[in-house]
C-alpha cells in the first residue's frame, strides 16, 4: 500500500487515477477460448474465392484472427496477468511497457503495436518473397544487383527495429516472429555466407516459442550492428517460453504454435543454405504435427505446399530424385484438389500445381535429365504467363468496381 494523499491537490490527483469499473470493457475470454484462425467462419469475411474450407463447411478468415492473437492489440495477456483494475490504472498513468524514446515516444502503447504489426506483416510490393509461397531459394548474396542489395539491407534493418520494439513492449511472440524474419532476411541478404548467423536467429526464435526459459540479453543483441555475444557472458535464461505453463495461464497455446511454425521453417531454410539437408528436413517435418488440426484452405495449404517443396529440394540437392519427386507429387496433389473441389480456389490451386512442376523441372535437370527438364519448364512458363494475365485482369476488374462504387 502506498502513502495516502493528505493535501487537497494530492487528493485531487489520486481521484483522477481512480478507475470507474463500470466504464471498463468486458473481461477478456479465457486463453483456451481464443482459437484464432482455426475457427471457421459461416460466411466469407473477405472478397475473393480463396477462403472456402475444402474438408468441411465454412470459410477461412485469411489469418486475420491469428494476427490479432499475435499482436494482441487489446492487451488481453496483460489484462489477465495484472487484473483489470491494475491494468487500467497503469494504462491511465502511462506505466505499461512501451518505447518512451525516439520517433515512437509520442505514440501510445496500442499505436506502437499497430506500428509493429505494419513492420512485421505488411507486404512490401518490392519484396522478392511476396506472395503465399515460402519455398526457400538460395541467393547469391553480395554478388546481386546493388539496388536489390540496398532493399535487402533495408528489410534486415526493419526486422531489427521490430525486434527492438517487441522487447520494449514486452511482447515475446512478436520478438520470436521478428527473429524468424531476421533469419529469412539475412539469408536473402548474405546468402550462404550469412546462413550460420541466420540460423542463430531462428534458434532463438524457437527458444522463445517453446516451454523452457530464454535470456532477454541474448535475444536483444540480435538487433545490434555487432551481434556477437561476449564469450565471457554468463547466460541468464529466466524468461519463460510461450509454451511454459506460467505463460499458458494467460496466453493461448496457439500463439506459441504459430511462432514455432515460423521459426522451424526459417531454421530449416538456414540449414538448407548450409547444405545440412538432413537437419533441414527434420526442422521442416516438425511443422506438420502443428498443421494437423488446421483447415484445408488455400492459406494453410500454401504452407503445407511450401514445406513439401522444401523437403523435396533437400532430397534433390542430396542426389535422391526419387524421394524428391514423391514430395513434389504430394505438393502438386494439394493444388489439384483445390482445382477439382467445388468452391475451391482455382487460382491458388493452379499456382501450387505450377510451383510443384517448377521444382520437379529443376530436380530433373540436377538429375541429368535435361530434355525432360526443358520440356516441363517450358510448360511451367506458359502456365505462369497465363496465371499472371488472369491476376492482372482480376486486379483491373477490382479497381474498376472500386472506382464505380466511389462514384455512386
Amino acid at each position: 500500500m502506498g502513502k495516502k494523499a493528505k493535501s487537497s491537490s494530492g487528493i485531487a490527483k489520486a481521484a483522477t487515477r481512480k478507475i470507474d469499473k463500470s466504464t471498463l470493457p468486458p473481461p477478456p475470454p479465457p486463453p483456451e477460448k481464443e482459437l484464432g484462425s482455426s475457427k471457421y467462419l459461416e460466411e466469407p469475411s473477405l472478397p475473393g474465392d480463396g477462403f472456402k474450407i475444402l474438408n468441411g463447411p465454412g470459410y477461412d478468415d485469411g489469418g486475420v484472427a491469428d494476427l490479432s492473437l499475435l499482436i494482441d492489440l487489446d492487451d488481453n495477456v496483460q489484462r489477465r496477468r495484472r487484473g483489470d483494475a491494475e491494468y487500467f490504472t497503469a494504462l491511465k498513468s502511462d506505466l505499461l511497457p512501451r518505447a518512451n524514446k525516439g520517433q515512437l515516444a509520442n505514440l501510445a502503447r496500442r499505436d506502437q503495436k499497430v506500428h509493429l504489426a505494419q513492420i512485421l506483416f505488411s507486404e512490401d510490393e518490392q519484396a522478392e518473397d511476396k506472395g503465399p509461397s515460402e519455398v526457400f531459394i538460395a541467393t547469391s548474396g553480395p554478388e546481386e544487383d546493388q539496388t536489390v542489395m540496398a532493399h535487402r539491407r533495408q528489410r534486415v534493418g526493419q526486422a531489427k527495429a521490430a525486434l527492438k520494439l517487441s522487447l520494449l513492449l514486452r511482447e515475446p511472440a512478436c520478438a520470436s516472429l521478428s527473429l524468424s524474419e531476421l533469419c529469412k532476411r539475412r539469408l536473402a541478404l548474405y546468402g550462404k555466407e550469412g546462413a550460420e548467423h541466420a540460423l542463430r536467429s531462428a534458434d532463438k526464435a524457437l527458444e522463445i516459442a517453446e516451454d523452457g526459459f530464454w535470456d532477454g540479453d541474448e535475444v536483444a543483441i540480435e538487433a545490434e550492428e555487432n551481434s556477437i555475444m561476449d564469450p565471457k557472458y554468463e547466460r541468464n535464461a529466466t524468461t519463460p517460453g510461450l509454451c511454459h505453463p506460467l505463460v499458458l495461464k494467460y496466453q493461448p497455446i496457439r500463439v506459441a504454435h504459430l511462432c514455432q511454425r515460423s521459426a522451424l521453417l526459417q531454421r530449416g531454410n538456414a540449414l538448407a543454405a548450409m547444405e545440412k539437408h538432413e537437419e533441414a528436413r527434420e526442422s521442416y517435418m516438425k511443422i506438420f504435427p502443428l498443421l494437423e488440426k488446421e483447415p484445408r484452405c488455400a492459406r494453410v495449404d500454401w504452407e503445407r505446399h511450401s514445406l513439401l517443396i522444401n523437403i523435396g529440394n533437400t532430397f534433390s540437392r542430396s542426389g535422391d530424385f526419387k524421394s524428391a519427386d514423391e514430395h513434389f507429387q504430394s505438393a502438386e496433389k494439394l493444388g489439384q484438389e483445390h482445382i477439382d473441389t467445388e468452391g475451391g480456389s482455382k487460382t491458388d490451386g493452379a499456382g501450387m500445381v505450377n510451383g510443384a512442376k517448377r521444382a520437379r523441372a529443376f530436380a530433373l535437370k540436377k538429375d541429368g535429365k535435361d530434355e525432360k527438364a526443358k520440356a516441363l519448364l517450358k510448360e511451367v512458363i506458359v502456365t505462369q504467363m497465363k496465371l499472371d494475365e488472369e491476376e492482372a485482369a482480376k486486379k483491373r476488374k477490382e479497381a474498376e468496381e472500386a472506382a464505380t462504387g466511389q462514384k455512386q
